[in-house]
């Protein structure tokens, strides 16, 4: 009736894991704060179809947060395993885990 969306702009986007260019409507939106629906003010990044499908689809409400305070990128592995892991325990000791 309208035709398909697929082929509209031809647009190519990157992945952000593996690197590779792809089509736009070959990829997948990715929305690092997990909310993908609510789409105001946003710019989604894109995942291949392969690493979209090697993803954890599991709920992460609150990881982004947690990668923050635990200063995700910002110091080498071990410090950054470290603080991630007192950052886990403090919250199995609160309230409302």
């Amino acid at each position: 009736m309208w035709g398909s969306r697929r082929n509209r702009d031809g647009a190519q986007v990157t992945c952000i894991a593996c690197g590779d260019s792809v089509a736009r409507s070959d990829a997948r939106e990715y929305d690092k704060h997990g909310d993908r629906w609510n789409r105001e003010d946003k710019e989604f990044e894109f995942l291949c179809k392969r690493c979209y499908r090697d993803l954890c689809h599991q709920p992460r409400a609150g990881l982004e947060a947690l990668l923050v305070e635990s200063r995700a990128g910002h110091r080498d592995r071990d410090a950054f395993v470290a603080a991630l892991c007192d950052r886990l325990a403090e919250r199995e000791d609160s309230p409302e885990s």
